[in-house]
């Protein structure tokens, strides 16, 4: 057991246990465990820089991660466990099964009760090192050279503005930063452009500096960069430079396996809580997260160093084809850009052949050859489709041919959907970490029905042998898979709605001869764009293909999964990443020959509120039936309808 032992900072009761009567009150535990492992052991030897850690007396490298557990109080012996790839080190879990608000590490709020009324025991651990501070975290040793000094090397970051600024913190959303090493570094490279993949402009060295803007003044610092005419809105700026200082952030993936190894198999002796008490073993992450789960898989990761079985299940969401920098030297977890390293490889669950670069790969591979591949289910927005390439997930590079996953992964698009759930009001300016507006109002699909179904299908897979409900998304094979492109005059034959100045571009990259040592150089060679897909739509400009939601079947507008940027922040008609859109129909007949629409309008459609409901209704019932969704959603859909109808009614 390589997770010696599990420290308990705190331990309270937490929630009204009036929503789950069968099971019990639960707690909240708040902690620290211990990792003590070999750097030998071959799955340790795929973590970059492992040979360059110092070990202990006994030759074992050991680090910790913060822990955060919800778990009955009173534990059944056939519990389930769900370990949360903490996103950014935020707890991500409850949002989308529970629907609760909060990721804070204050006492969670555990919403409708969903998993606590299964018993379920929810883990979230630390395996991010940089995370701002307060959140969840990962605390491992940094590399060193034979000399017992610093590494140096080079560091990349890219940055989306939305708002006019005079200095950037060289990190992605506040995390942690990777410092200059020399605050007079005439090899730093900062560039702009219009957007994400627009012609290059070099800013001269001597118009920036490594500092920040305090007060008006400049004032050095090795962490921010400053530019005293300022970084403007709309614009895309990428620095290169050197850094100092490389933590192993690849141990994150060991804590993954051996955080949930150690509450599954540990021992009470050890400071287990849940000892004895966990008979399987899930894991779920989204975005960022849901990339680390992929790059998991990827690795080949579920055994632990006793060659026991981790996980019976992942559920990768929002993952799209993509991997992270979650296991390179001076890697930034956090980045999510398209020129991101994680972007290198297109992987779908079965192998397939690039034919541009002559080579095969697979998600799976590893997995496969130590017969340890557990139960997935993969889920994806309509925004990793039209953005970072979620189709070549189950086509080939040149995405040409499908290639369907094997018997043991569902991969399902929740069609028109944005990145995260979308709610009312009808809005420009979504509720973001940093302020943004978009062109048209924030998509209001809301997804987490479906993503409680695929729980409740993933733990009767594994339970009780059932099998979940066919895989849906686009295919090549029924024409259901086009290109973005041959979309465009179908979009702009509605005045309302317009298309994307340019597409984002997924393409193969090159960062050099050293890249299986996890060292990266800068900038990449950019080679040929990758063959991704999207959905057909219909005449209402709504995808046809993957699962479609109530909203969908019964519409009261086009739901899209991209958004334009609003010239408010710049780059009017740009791409607004992991955002979406909701273009609501004409309401009236009139209004449709007003506005010179040629959607049918919604007075066209429903003879009244009350029709358009039952048809709501109908379709809801219809997902329950296939297993798309669960019976106890059905009444929360419907009152989502209602309210939406009111509100495009009003404006």
């Amino acid at each position: 057991m390589v997770a010696t032992n599990f420290e308990i900072i705190s331990r309270n009761p937490i929630g009204d246990d009036s929503h789950y009567k069968d099971i019990g009150p639960y707690e909240f535990i708040t902690g620290r465990l211990y990792y003590s492992i070999d750097p030998k052991h071959p799955d340790s030897q795929l973590i970059t820089d492992i040979n360059l850690i110092s070990t202990n007396n006994r030759g074992e490298i050991e680090f910790s991660s913060d822990i955060q557990i919800l778990k009955p109080v009173n534990m059944k012996d056939d519990s389930n466990l769900l370990f949360d790839v903490v996103n950014r080190g935020n707890r991500n879990v409850l949002g989308f099964n529970n629907s609760s608000h909060t990721t804070s590490d204050e006492n969670p709020d555990i919403g409708n009760g969903f998993l606590m009324k299964q018993g379920t025991v929810i883990v979230f651990c630390g395996w991010q090192t940089d995370v701002p501070d307060g959140r969840i975290r990962l605390h491992v040793p940094e590399a060193l050279d034979q000399n017992g000094n610093r590494l140096t090397g080079q560091a990349y970051q890219q940055f989306d503005l939305s708002t006019d600024t005079h200095e950037l913190l060289l990190s992605d959303r506040e995390h942690h930063p990777l410092p200059t090493s020399d605050m007079d570094d005439q090899n730093a490279v900062l560039i702009e452009r219009d957007w994400p993949d627009g012609p290059i402009r070099y800013i001269p060295r001597h118009e920036w500096s490594f500092a920040r803007y305090v007060e008006g003044e400049k004032v050095e610092n090795p962490n921010y960069i400053y530019l005293p005419k300022k970084f403007k809105s709309g614009k895309i700026y990428e620095i290169i430079y050197t850094t100092v200082g490389a933590p192993v952030i690849g141990l994150g993936f060991l804590a993954m396996r051996d955080c949930t190894s150690f509450f599954r198999y540990g021992s009470e002796k050890q400071g287990n809580p849940c000892a004895g008490n966990i008979s399987r073993a899930y894991a779920f992450g989204p975005s960022q997260s849901g990339r680390f789960v992929r790059e998991f898989a990827y690795l080949g990761l579920n055994l632990d160093e006793q060659n026991r079985l981790v996980y019976d299940g992942l559920l990768p969401h929002t993952g799209s084809s993509r991997l992270g920098e979650f296991n390179i030297r001076f890697g930034q977890p956090s980045s999510n850009h398209m020129r991101n390293v994680g972007n290198i490889k297109a992987l779908t669950y079965k192998e397939s052949l690039d034919s541009v670069l002559d080579t095969k790969d697979s998600l799976l591979w590893r997995l496969e050859s130590k017969n340890a591949v557990p139960k997935i289910i993969a889920t994806n927005s309509d925004v990793e489709y039209w953005w970072s390439g979620a189709s070549l997930s189950h086509t080939d590079p040149t995405g040409s041919i499908d290639v369907d996953p094997p018997e043991n992964v569902r991969v399902y698009l929740f069609s028109g959907t944005k990145h995260g759930a979308g709610s009312l009001p009808l809005t420009t300016t979504p509720d973001t970490p940093e302020p943004i507006r978009q062109k048209h109002f924030s998509n209001t699909l809301d997804y987490r029905p479906l993503q409680r179904a695929v729980f409740n299908n993933l733990d009767k897979w594994v339970r009780e042998g059932i099998v979940p409900p066919d895989s849906k998304y686009p295919r090549i094979d029924n024409n259901t898979a086009v290109t973005r492109e041959s979309l465009k005059e179908s979009f702009e034959k509605i005045p309302a709605i317009g298309f994307l100045k340019a597409l984002p571009v997924r393409q193969r990259l090159s960062f050099g001869n050293k890249m299986d040592k996890g060292i990266y150089e800068y900038p990449a060679t950019e080679g040929e764009p990758f063959g991704t897909r999207v959905s057909a739509i219909d005449d209402d400009c709504n995808e046809i293909s993957g699962i479609r939601l109530p909203d969908l079947e019964v519409p009261l507008g086009t739901h899209t999964g991209w958004a334009l940027r609003h010239a408010d922040i710049g780059g009017e008609g740009h791409f607004l990443p992991l955002q979406g859109s909701i273009i609501p129909f004409p309401r009236t007949n009139s209004e449709k020959d007003q506005n010179n629409d040629p959607r049918n309008s919604i007075e066209s459609r429903y003879i009244s509120k009350e029709i358009y409901l039952k048809k709501i209704r109908v379709s809801a019932e219809i997902l329950v039936k296939k297993r798309y969704i669960l019976d106890e959603d059905i009444e929360g859909i419907i009152k989502g309808a209602s309210e939406k109808w009111d509100a495009i009614q009003l404006l």
